[in-house]
């Protein structure tokens, strides 16, 4: 699935549209430059689960949102300089039991990551991005048929 969004909204937007019909086990990969909008949508999609305050993981590696009805881990690898510092904020718990993962940057953290059910690749500059949206698996070719 490819996509031209025209500025920040509709990038939220299509977050949203994605977070609505995600369902959990998911492991979504953002990947994109620097400034592209990774954290936007991130943060975005959470939002729309009624978590209102977003932080970015930049310095903490993992921000964690969680309520009765969903649990949600959004990673960013920029900040790792050997995947296995993940170890030290233990990754394996996360790859247990039924959350949604979003990982930034995911191919720093290679080797310790869960595998991705679907990759959003943004790029662009200015207002306008291009969104490429790939499944890797049954959950993440589910999940673009329901929102195409």
């Amino acid at each position: 699935m490819e996509l031209t969004l025209n500025n920040e909204t509709e990038t939220q937007k299509f977050a949203q549209r994605l977070a609505q019909n995600a369902k959990m086990p998911l492991v979504i990969y953002l990947q994109g430059d620097l400034g592209v909008g990774k954290t936007t949508f991130a943060r975005s999609f959470i939002q729309f689960f009624g978590f209102n305050k977003v932080k970015s993981p930049t310095y903490s590696l993992v921000e964690s949102y969680q309520n009765q009805d969903i649990n949600i881990h959004h990673f960013d690898c920029y900040r790792l300089s050997d995947p296995e510092e993940l170890e030290y904020i233990g990754i394996r718990e996360y790859l247990k039991g039924s959350h949604i993962q979003l990982i930034e940057w995911p191919d720093l953290g290679k080797g310790m990551v869960a595998p991705a059910d679907l990759t959003i690749a943004l790029s662009g500059n200015n207002d306008t991005r291009k969104l490429t949206a790939t499944d890797h698996s049954n959950i993440g070719q589910e999940l673009l048929q329901r929102i195409a």
